[in-house]
């Protein structure tokens, strides 16, 4: 049933079902995979699918493929003008009440907390060895560009998902403070390694997500985020916070992998995604808030030891902003 053609009967039947309401209000939160949606809502897979399947032929999913798993997301029809769409938006408010609701949430909140966990766990378990199985590149020059082009040497810059410094050790003596963030500890220790006694700046490490910065408004002068926004599962929400902790006149550049079809990264790599659009991160940037916002190849490929052995050569970009002066 596609809601082109959907009567206004078949639509009204199509979200008169409280299992699909209730599919729909935690997909409209959260993108989840179909064995995540099954225990959100502590109900058989195969329940679950049936369900699905109508959500689908109404256009009312969004897919994303990993793997053998299928990642779904709420996409509302003709985004929310189309019939179906302000149907489901005039019912959104309602969806609180639904005697199951909360229930849900508690479970799903669970559930995301299980995923937080294992995150870091990856992160974690790999620290130490993180070099050699996702730091190679070609020249090496990426990543010295989007950190020293940034600002004048008398700043305060922050790394943003630092992993094990590789990126901030090209800041060193190009600005007089960093401040080094990633959740993963055991990243942070790796880079506390790299970087100690390592000339006149100040280095900082901090603990954090980076969607909720531990970063006061306005405390850096510039901020670089090297190859790290693939790695996270919502990854357009570390922009604004970009923009938050910056000065005004505050300039952010972020290195990121064209997209690409290399799956096992996925797996080898904590990858979430297999690249970015460059415009969608462009997008992210004027969004925020930034301006003077520039996007710019690099003389650079990135080079992971794959593990069937072949080659992999992938290609990077580099997008930088400014936060306005006033």
């Amino acid at each position: 049933m596609a809601h082109a053609e959907a009567t206004l009967p078949s639509m009204l039947k199509l979200l008169a079902d409280p299992t699909r309401l209730r599919m729909l209000a935690l997909l409209a939160l959260e993108e989840l995979s179909v064995g995540e949606l099954s225990r959100a809502l502590d109900m058989a897979q195969s329940r679950v699918s049936n369900h699905l399947r109508i959500l689908r032929e109404a256009d009312l999913l969004r897919e994303r493929h990993v793997g053998p798993s299928t990642h779904l997301r709420l996409a509302t029809p003709g985004n929310g003008q189309a019939p179906l769409g302000r149907l489901w938006t005039a019912l959104q408010p309602e969806l609180d009440a639904l005697p199951e609701h909360a229930a849900d949430r508690a479970r799903l909140d669970g559930l995301l907390a299980e995923r937080r966990a294992r995150d870091g766990d990856f992160f974690d378990r790999v620290a130490g060895e993180w070099d050699k199985i996702a730091g190679a590149f070609s020249t090496g020059r990426a990543r010295l560009r989007a950190g020293v082009t940034l600002l004048p040497a008398d700043t305060v810059v922050a790394d943003l998902g630092c992993g094990t410094g590789y990126m901030a050790e090209s800041l060193l003596g190009a600005c007089s403070k960093l401040i080094c963030v990633d959740r993963s500890e055991g990243m942070l220790e790796e880079a506390t390694k790299r970087l100690a006694g390592r000339g006149p700046t100040e280095v900082e490490v901090r603990p954090g997500a980076l969607d909720a910065l531990p970063i006061e408004d306005g405390e850096v002068d510039g901020v670089v985020a090297g190859m790290v926004l693939h790695h996270l599962e919502e990854p357009f929400g570390a922009v604004h916070e970009m923009l938050r902790v910056l000065r005004p006149g505050g300039a952010a550049a972020v290195l990121e992998l064209a997209p690409h079809k290399e799956a096992w990264m996925h797996r080898e790599l904590g990858d979430r995604h297999l690249g970015l659009e460059p415009q969608d991160v462009l997008a992210a940037f004027r969004r925020a808030g930034f301006e003077s916002i520039a996007l710019e190849s690099v003389d650079d490929r990135y080079q992971p030891p794959s593990a069937s052995g072949d080659p992999v050569s992938l290609a990077l970009y580099l997008v930088r902003g400014r936060k306005p002066r006033a």
